[in-house]
């Protein structure tokens, strides 16, 4: 049984530790003397993973409340430890340490809290709903912070919150797994591209059974991802001779068993019940017995075309009254590829190969249409039409690619009209004035530092906000605050805001190293997680492309 006591003191001297090695090498061996059951959840944890594929649902107002009637210290007084640390786990800590009457876990290091007490306490967390489900989220925290020591609560707050604050990220453990069990780097990203569950690759790594991790229906895998395309001429140099219209819509990955469909989002999480018509469509229209598929939901108005991308949004979050909202946001469904049919994985298989088994099982209406063309001005022609249909571009792919779950490459390239917009993560925000001094009414911006997990700020965002949405975003963020300086106050990343700008510039100023010149707010990206948004490397690879576009329209001159 591992106490949780000493995951704590993992985290706590990971958190001390700056280099990267150093720290991969420090979870690589704690790693490698867990049972398997403790290292499933331990390798989620440090992550700030607490169930793969599902959202706790637990705000710091939430949080709070339970600290409140586990230590018996009034919210005036969490409020001015929250204004001292700025930090959820900090703020417990000293809670606890103030915890009045005393229990014995303030002398004994809570010999009674371990792993899997605490996962199942987060699982009930996470499974709580409809009504009396807060009050079930409260009492489940209330228990673990009555027990917890003052480091155990640093780390059960910060799991919380999902935001451990150690620099551990996805690529940092999928290294310290490979250390851990004398496993290669690609053989654990692999095994994880196709479980997104890091803790399933790992008690599979320490068994040496890696390789009995594939494809499996109903458990989702990461979906194949595209980069920018310097040009049309040059994505067709690149062997991308496949083109598909980019659709202004969300990504869905369908998987079908028999009659039973289920929808998982870009964030891979269950969406299937607020998409009954696409799940109609699957059935209706889709022979194979067992498949997993890959598309494109659009909302679509009265005149075919997309509606803007937020009505999309409204259906993918509606829980309640999802048949009235349908017949107000109808959804159509474009297919472009299948990987996995009938029991057999096409994963390797080559594009042009899964199209064919594609049209073979699938009705042409739902599939999307792709001419395979080396002739830079067909290309032009189609992306204009889907530009005109109100569409974002074209995807150009290379018909010999495999598919590739997770990764970004030149396989898959995507044209469109502007510079590409960003994916970037809330982290602070700052209180208007006059009449907005109620409101926030800009936004903090960070991308992500994939090799540490760390979220890097880019700036702010200030446009593309109307007072509508100034006053909707404020009565979402302000459940997030958890720490205020005069006119700014500090948010708990959980927001994805999608970005356009200018031009990317180089600047001090901020510690990602870039700013984005003229921000503007495009669309809240309800469907992505924060581990989701922008990679310093890729507003990097923005930046570079930029330069190298902006010298070429010189020469031009």
């Amino acid at each position: 049984m591992l106490g949780f006591a000493r995951f704590a003191e993992l985290c706590e001297r990971i958190s001390q530790t700056s280099g990267s090695l150093e720290k991969t090498d420090i979870l690589a061996s704690f790693l490698s003397d867990l049972e398997p059951d403790d290292l499933r959840i331990v390798t989620g944890f440090v992550m700030g993973v607490v169930i793969p594929n599902t959202e706790l649902g637990v705000g710091p107002s939430l949080l709070y409340e339970s600290i409140c009637k586990a230590t018996g210290l009034s919210p005036e007084a969490i409020k001015e430890l929250l204004r001292a640390t700025g930090d959820p786990g900090l703020v417990a800590y000293r809670a606890v340490e103030r915890r009045k009457p005393l229990t014995l876990a303030a002398f004994s290091g809570s010999d009674g809290l371990d792993i899997k007490n605490v996962h199942q306490r987060f699982l009930s967390i996470a499974k709580a709903s409809g009504r009396g489900s807060q009050d079930i989220r409260v009492k489940n925290l209330q228990y673990l912070f009555s027990e917890a020591s003052p480091l155990e609560a640093k780390y059960i707050a910060r799991l919380a919150m999902e935001d451990m604050r150690i620099g551990v990220g996805e690529g940092l453990v999928r290294d310290a797994i490979a250390k851990a069990f004398g496993a290669s780097k690609e053989d654990v990203e692999r095994a994880y591209n196709l479980t997104n569950d890091l803790g399933l690759v790992a008690e599979h790594a320490k068994l040496k059974r890696l390789n009995e991790l594939g494809i499996s229906i109903n458990r989702p895998i990461k979906m194949m991802l595209a980069q920018i395309g310097e040009s049309i001429e040059a994505s067709l140099a690149e062997g991308a001779t496949a083109v598909e219209w980019k659709f202004d819509g969300a990504r869905v990955q369908i998987h079908k068993d028999g009659t039973n469909i289920r929808i998982f989002s870009r964030r891979l999480e269950d969406v299937t019940s607020s998409l009954p018509e696409i799940r109609e469509i699957v059935r209706a229209h889709v022979r194979a017995k067992t498949a997993i598929l890959d598309g494109e939901a659009v909302a679509t108005g009265e005149d075919g075309r997309p509606l803007p991308f937020q009505e999309i949004l409204r259906r993918f979050r509606r829980k309640y009254g999802v048949a009235r909202t349908a017949k107000r946001i109808p959804l159509s469904l474009h297919l472009f590829d299948i990987i996995y049919v009938d029991g057999v994985s096409l994963l390797d298989a080559p594009l042009e190969e899964r199209r064919g088994v594609l049209v073979s099982v699938a009705d042409p209406e739902i599939i999307a249409e792709q001419v395979v063309t080396s002739d830079v001005s067909r290309v032009e022609g189609i992306y204009r039409e889907a530009l005109a249909a109100g569409h974002e571009g074209v995807m150009l792919k290379n018909p010999a690619s495999v598919y590739s779950p997770g990764k970004r490459g030149k396989n898959w390239l995507k044209i469109k009209p502007l510079l590409e917009s960003l994916d970037l993560v809330v982290i602070g925000a700052r209180w208007g004035e006059g009449k907005r001094a109620n409101l926030l009414g800009s936004y903090r911006l960070a991308c992500i530092d994939s090799d540490t997990g760390e979220l890097k700020d880019v700036g702010w965002v200030a446009t593309g906000i109307t007072d509508e949405m100034l006053a909707e975003l404020t009565e979402i963020f302000r459940e997030l605050i958890i720490k205020e300086s005069g006119m700014e106050v500090e948010v708990h990343p959980q927001i994805v805001f999608e970005v356009g700008y200018e031009e990317i510039q180089r600047s001090p100023n901020y510690s990602s190293g870039y700013a984005l010149r003229f921000p503007r707010l495009i669309a809240v990206r309800d469907d992505k997680s924060p581990s989701e948004a922008d990679t310093l490397e890729r507003i990097s690879e923005i930046y570079r492309l930029q330069r190298g576009r902006s010298k070429n329209e010189e020469l031009l001159k």
